[in-house]
Parts: C-alpha cells; structure tokens; sequence
C-alpha cells in the first residue's frame, strides 16, 4: 500500500462512498502508523481527517482502533502465542487496562455511532455509515474480549458486528473489510470445543471454521484498512495448522510493510 503525498492526499480526499477504491486518505496513512506502532501520529492524523470532515463516523470510529491497538501493544496481546492456543481470543487471564486509553477508546466509539445514527436516520442504506458500526461494534467487542475478558458481553457484540457486516455486504460486497467482521467470528469460535461450538450456535453464533478462514482471506487480498488484522490471524492460523511457511510469508510481508513493529519482526524471528 504504497501512499500519495500528504498533500494530495488532503486535496483528493472526499467522504468514503465506496470504501474498497479511491485515492488514499488521511485516513489509510493514519492505519499505517497505526500498524506501524506510531500511536501519536495515527490520533493527530485521524483528529485532522475529523477536522475536514466533521461527520464522517469512519474518522473516531478510527480513532478508536488506534486506542485499542495501542492496548493490544501494550498488553502484549497480538504476541502469536495468545492466538496459537485454544485459550486464545476468549480465555487468558485477567489483564489490567489502562483507564484513560479506555476512557479516549468509549468516547471515540460513542462519537462515531451518534454520526453513524445521524447518517443512517436520514439515509438508511448509507454504506459508509453502515461500515462505521461494522467497524464500531468490531473494535468493541474486541475490546470485551481480549482486554477485559468480558466474554459473554463480547460475544453479543461479534454477533451484531457480523450481522451489520453481512447485511452491508450483500449489498455492497467489495466492502473488503466488512468480511472481516464474518471471518472472525467464524474462526475464532470455531477454535472452542465441540459442545461449547454447540452452545454457542444455540446462541445464534455462527463457527464456521473454512468459512472463516476464507472471510479472512478476502480482507486479507483486498481489504484496504484491516488487510494487516487480517494477514495477522492468517499467519496465526497457520501457525496452528502447523504450516510454518505460510505463516513466515506471511509475517515477511507484514514486517517489511511495517518495520516499526516489533511483533512482526520477533514472530518472524522466532519461526527462522
């Protein structure tokens, strides 16, 4: 994902109607250093997409990941070890979040879902709006799952994360990103054992795990903010399926694309 000047990019940004294509944004370089582990630079540049548009969701609901993902840095949490045991996503142990990045990350959210409604009370089939609370509703049930380890509350979110993101999607299916709302889901549920996969179908969840594997796969190919997420959980799905070279061409990419961050590079170490 190569970027446009920052200029050009200020002067040919236009509100998102058509998420996958366009040219790049504030908003792709402020993923980029988010991936990269820059924080700062991500909130300023995601505080400068909200200046010159004031009521797009898409910039606090950015925002918003920023802040997680700097808890997920922080805590340790994307270290492929989490991922690669059955205790994963919805198991480890009690971890302590910092309250002001949650206090930053609950108010980001709370803003992009009043700019979304405002949106969406007007303009109903709006799918930019739609895939701020795909996004919205992601990031939070992230949040319950793998910070506070509130499981049950989390799965309520990826339910309606996933739901949002098939009903955008049948509509919209080059909203690349959106799959990764089913693929999550799909994979990391489908990681339980049997009778909680039972219990959880019951549920109305859905633990499909080809199905999520193949989601995955097709943010991970064409998505444009959540490809890096993504490739992630593709190398830690092979890495659990005990296929170390896709899962070190993987984290290849991931780490020359982004050669800030470290857990690219000390996955990768560790699988040469």
């Amino acid at each position: 994902m190569k970027l446009l000047p920052l200029l050009a990019a200020v002067v040919l940004a236009p509100m998102l109607g058509a998420q996958p294509d366009g040219p790049q944004t504030l908003l792709d370089e402020g993923y980029r250093q988010m991936y990269n582990l820059q924080f700062g630079e991500a909130h300023r540049t995601f505080a400068k997409w909200q200046q010159m548009h004031p009521e797009d969701p898409m910039g606090p609901v950015s925002d918003a990941a920023a802040y997680l993902y700097s808890e997920f840095d922080r805590l340790k949490i994307l270290q492929s070890e989490f991922f690669a045991s059955n205790d994963g996503f919805f198991g480890m142990g009690k971890r302590l979040p910092d309250p002001g990045i949650k206090w930053h990350f609950e108010q980001a959210l709370a803003k992009a879902g009043q700019l979304a409604k405002a949106i969406l009370d007007r303009s109903p089939k709006d799918p930019n709006a739609r895939f701020a609370e795909v996004l919205r509703t992601g990031l939070y049930s992230d949040y319950l799952a793998m910070v506070e380890k509130r499981y049950m509350a989390a799965l309520t979110q990826v339910k309606e994360s996933r739901a949002a993101a098939e009903s955008l999607l049948a509509e919209h299916p080059d909203y690349y990103d959106a799959y990764l709302a089913v693929g999550v889901e799909n994979y990391i549920l489908s990681l339980k054992p049997a009778p909680v996969r039972w219990f959880l179908r019951l549920s109305g969840a859905q633990t499909d795990r080809a199905l999520g594997v193949e989601k995955l796969r097709l943010t991970a190919e064409h998505g444009r903010y959540l490809m890096p997420y993504a490739r992630l959980l593709l190398a830690v799905a092979a890495l659990r399926d005990n296929n170390k070279g896709k899962a070190r061409q993987t984290l290849a990419w991931l780490a020359a694309e982004f050669p800030r961050n470290h857990l690219y590079r000390e996955e990768l170490a560790k699988l040469n």
